[in-house]
């Protein structure tokens, strides 16, 4: 039997002291949250810390875990977690972004065209809604 192939990725939606969301710009996806895939023997937090510093230049802080989404078909499987600044210069020296920014809530929903990214935004922001579990 062969084992389930599964990815995991962890994003975070980082907020400075203005409220700001901090995006990035992918080459093929344009503007999103920044993260990325877990590599091997690597714990989901340093992850999500890693891919934040790769993608943007800053040193974040996990402050809150708010959920995951998970995309049955495609065996990926998205958590979420709030971050905050503390440390860093914002700059996009990786191929895995062209630009990187801090944006307020408006601006930066209207920057974020994928509706998967845009709704994991949105559930990020309502603490209600914390913990989550979204399948698709």
């Amino acid at each position: 039997m062969t084992p389930p192939k599964h990815i995991l990725a962890a994003y975070v939606l980082i907020l400075n002291y203005d409220a700001e969301i901090l995006l990035v710009k992918h080459p093929q996806r344009g503007w999103e949250l920044p993260g990325g895939q877990v590599e091997e023997n690597e714990s989901i937090r340093l992850a999500a810390i890693r891919e934040v510093k790769e993608e943007t230049g800053i040193d974040i802080k996990l402050v809150k875990y708010c959920g995951i989404f998970q995309n049955v078909r495609s065996n990926i499987c998205n958590l979420l977690f709030i971050g905050k600044p503390i440390g860093g210069r914002l700059s996009t020296d990786s191929d895995e972004s062209e630009d990187a920014g801090y944006f307020p809530i408006e601006t930066a929903m209207r920057l974020v065209t994928w509706r998967h990214m845009k709704q994991r935004i949105l559930y990020c922001l309502d603490e209600r809604k914390h913990p989550f579990f979204i399948e698709f």
